[in-house]
């Protein structure tokens, strides 16, 4: 909402687009529907958590299996 409020009542000729961030703790097509504008083509959506992941957890995310450990390279100068 204030984004677009500022778009139409606060921009200056020359302004870039502003950008907006909408946090929700739960998903909700209502809050996206009215909060975003109509015509806007550069959604973005991302996930984040509110706690510290477990190590385990950081290894799914990341699939860690499929990194090489750099300790057991063997590195020749």
């Amino acid at each position: 909402m204030y984004v677009n409020y500022y778009t139409r009542e606060l921009m200056n000729e020359g302004d870039n687009p502003p950008i907006g961030i909408v946090l929700c703790a739960d998903k909700s097509d209502a809050v996206v529907k009215y909060t975003l504008p109509e015509d806007n083509k550069q959604i973005f959506a991302s996930k984040y958590m509110t706690y510290l992941p477990t190590e385990e957890e950081l290894k799914r995310e990341l699939k860690f299996d499929d990194y090489i450990k750099l300790d057991s390279i063997d590195v020749k100068e």
